[in-house]
């Protein structure tokens, strides 16, 4: 009981705090673009064959859309599962990117908290909180700010999702859902454009998917999303290994202080 109590005033807390506020009020332009995108990846789950159970276990357990419409089809042909795990997995490559600029925030934090945390981060939480919070170390209403962004995106996320896979039989291929679905993605995509590095890697990106387009098992988005993590860790190596390093002392003085 003391631990449940404890529990209910932490999360009073959470809840009064401006902080998660703010971070919700920031993603809330995005809600649109997400939830459509969310709802295509729910009928294309089930039009790809998937029952309905499996695809709320899929949604639900995976939560990570651009890997799910990668793996569709090549589950849709039967291709190797060691060919759709590889894609899912190289195709989420982008967070080890952003896991390593997180860690300049969080790395103070529990594992077990962390691990929560990077469940429910996406692109677009990456994008708004680098803006919010530009200098990596670690400051008061960092974690409030990012659990009000992540909480609107997983559940502008989910909830279309659950639609679209209880709904895809009914909903009409007239509806050109998946053409709203790549235009979502597009502009998606382009909020993360912030900086040189990730215009780089957008360019680095979109040319190594052309080059091997040819590829089977749609491959070349394999390929391109390998082509981008690359240069973007060549580029974090190149250029902010002073930044990273002033972070990391500033990080420790902190965690000094505070013992």
């Amino acid at each position: 009981m003391p631990r449940l109590a404890a529990l209910r005033r932490a999360s009073r807390e959470l809840l009064a705090d401006p902080h998660l506020r703010r971070g919700a009020a920031d993603m809330l332009p995005m809600l649109p673009g997400v939830a459509a995108w969310g709802l295509v990846t729910g009928v294309a789950m089930v039009k790809s064959g998937l029952s309905v159970p499996l695809a709320l276990l899929m949604t639900l357990t995976v939560y990570a859309g651009t890997s799910q419409l990668a793996a569709l089809p090549l589950m849709a042909v039967g291709a190797p599962m060691w060919v759709v795990l590889m894609t899912g997995f190289v195709v989420n490559l982008r967070f080890l990117i952003y896991s390593v600029h997180w860690r300049w925030y969080f790395g103070g934090l529990p594992r077990s908290t962390r691990l929560w945390l990077g469940y429910l981060a996406a692109d677009l939480n990456y994008a708004l909180f680098l803006k919010a919070w530009p200098e990596p170390r670690p400051e008061p209403g960092q974690v409030p700010y990012f659990i009000g962004g992540v909480a609107v995106v997983w559940l502008g996320w989910q909830l279309p999702s659950f639609v679209g896979i209880v709904a895809a039989d009914v909903i009409p291929p007239q509806w050109g859902l998946g053409f709203a679905g790549t235009l979502a993605l597009i502009g998606l995509t382009c909020t993360l454009l912030i900086d040189r590095a990730t215009w780089v890697c957008a360019a680095v990106a979109a040319s190594a998917a052309v080059a091997a387009y040819a590829l089977p098992y749609k491959l070349h988005i394999v390929v391109a999303v390998a082509a981008a993590v690359a240069a973007g860790l060549m580029m974090d190596g190149l250029g902010g290994k002073g930044r990273a390093l002033d972070a990391l002392r500033a990080w420790r003085d902190q965690r000094g202080r505070a013992g």
